[in-house]
């Protein structure tokens, strides 16, 4: 039996986008891709696809799920059929992101000091300073060249339309970066052919511009200032990203006992002594990096860290507070912020959202609780939501009874139905809903989007949760060069 054979019975939900498939018949970027695979057995696809899973293992690509208190080290499940995206679409999505990330370092560094938008009445102060992460300690804080967001990680979904919308905006320790990579170098190994044939963009560059936004940051700005990775250490779910991106950016991977504060400066230990570290690329959450200024009960972080950051004796990447701009609550205002800051109109639309605190909107959210997915505004990963047409009475009633103890901490949006990409499972082609994550680099030169990202593929069937710690798997994404 011939992949062309699968190709037929490939069935597409016609309430959804299908991004290869358009009214019986393969839309044209996939085309070439289509017939490569018409020349594969299923023998054949098999094999690369079990070659996929022993690179993967054998190079140690893992990610932790916390479950029931323990941490599970899981291989990341891996599509080998890759998602493609037209050089138009990408045009399209990096203008839209360029433009958020604009709006979102403004709002930052005016948050932090003016606050215009508070007092213009476009954001309610009440918004703000309920938000656990926005952090009174940033106010007036000299943030190097204005830069808050060096590294965003925008997710990014396709309605049954086609149109793209931002689904959240990742603008504190973004991850999933070396996935993206790894995708692309297991894409190499069982289709070397097929992507030079294809015209594909690269996205191997990733770690060179960040190498270099993380120089051009250096307080001193010495050609070779001493650059470290901040990890929370081995037990953290992205160590294996660290491990890779220390490598390949070389750069040395520490933990919070690698380093010291002194006279305001901060140093690294190593064998010949100490020496002075001008840039972290820190992957340590805010409340965790500095046991005198937030959590002291903290052993991630670096006593004074903060006070070495005042005087500007090194950076931070990215830097403290940024959540204040990522909550989910605070989301809902980014589309007004671009017309404040920008006097533009959004290029990429907001899913739209209800606000749990805002009384009219919770009484509509709970009467159509059915159609709605309900989160909490701080929790990433698939934690702590309720997808209204999958949960029980009993849940519904339970998750009811938490948003009122707290309603600002929660927010609605209607469930979506994702676009759909074809997956390689047990033999056959299948379409599995998508998600996208491009990753932002913000220097002072500009903003520099690698042209892909990490798709996300809700590897259960009817499934509509793309995240690796619910049942997600990824695939290698392709952006085709104009």
């Amino acid at each position: 039996m011939q992949p062309r054979n699968l190709i037929q019975s490939y069935l597409v939900d016609m309430n959804t986008y299908d991004e290869m498939y358009n009214n019986s018949s393969i839309r044209d970027h996939y085309k070439n891709t289509v017939e490569f695979l018409e020349k594969l057995s299923i023998d054949d696809l098999n094999k690369k696809e079990e070659f996929a899973k022993r690179l993967f293992m054998s190079q140690g690509v893992t990610f932790t799920v916390y479950s029931s208190g323990e941490g599970i080290e899981k291989i990341f499940p891996f599509d080998i059929i890759p998602r493609i995206i037209t050089s138009s679409e990408w045009d399209f999505i990096e203008k839209g992101i360029k433009q958020r990330l604009k709006a979102l370092n403004f709002f930052l560094k005016d948050i932090y000091n003016n606050q215009f938008i508070i007092k213009d009445g476009v954001v309610p102060a009440e918004m703000i300073y309920s938000c656990p992460h926005y952090l009174r300690e940033m106010q007036n804080f000299p943030v190097p060249y204005d830069i808050y967001v060096h590294i965003a990680g925008i997710d990014l979904i396709r309605n049954n339309d086609g149109s793209f919308y931002i689904l959240e905006d990742n603008l504190r320790t973004p991850s999933g970066v070396s996935y993206m990579l790894e995708n692309r170098e297991i894409t190499k190994r069982i289709f070397p052919y097929l992507l030079p044939q294809s015209n594909v963009r690269s996205v191997t560059e990733y770690p060179a511009i960040l190498h270099r936004n993380l120089v051009s940051m250096s307080p001193q700005q010495n050609k070779n200032p001493t650059i470290v990775l901040l990890t929370p250490g081995i037990y953290n779910s992205a160590y294996f990203e660290h491990t890779t991106l220390a490598r390949l950016m070389g750069v040395e991977l520490v933990e919070g006992s690698d380093l010291v504060v002194d006279n305001h400066k901060v140093y690294m230990k190593t064998t010949s002594g100490l020496q002075q570290v001008d840039v972290i690329y820190r992957r340590v959450d805010d409340e965790f990096l500095d046991p005198l200024i937030f959590d002291p009960g903290s052993m991630l972080g670096v006593a004074g860290l903060m006070s070495a950051y005042r005087k500007g004796n090194v950076a931070i990447v990215n830097a403290v507070g940024n959540g204040v701009a990522d909550d989910k609550a605070i989301y809902t205002f980014v589309p007004a912020m671009i017309r404040y800051y920008l006097n533009e109109e959004p290029i990429l639309k907001n899913v739209p959202t209800y606000q749990l605190g805002k009384d009219e909107e919770r009484e509509y959210v709970f009467k159509n609780i059915e159609q709605m997915v309900i989160k909490k505004t701080n929790e990433s990963g698939g934690y702590g939501m309720l997808m209204g047409s999958a949960a029980t009475e009993l849940e519904i009633d339970l998750y009811k009874k938490e948003v009122l103890q707290n309603p600002r901490q929660f927010i609605a949006q209607p469930i979506i139905s994702l676009s759909t990409v074809p997956c390689y499972m047990n033999g056959q082609l299948t379409p599995r809903r998508v998600d996208l994550r491009p990753y932002a680099l913000c220097g002072p030169d500009g903003i520099e989007i690698v042209p892909g990202g990490l798709t996300r593929v809700a590897l259960r069937e009817g499934s509509l949760i793309v995240n690796s710690s619910q049942g997600g798997g990824s695939k290698d994404t392709w952006v085709l060069a104009p």
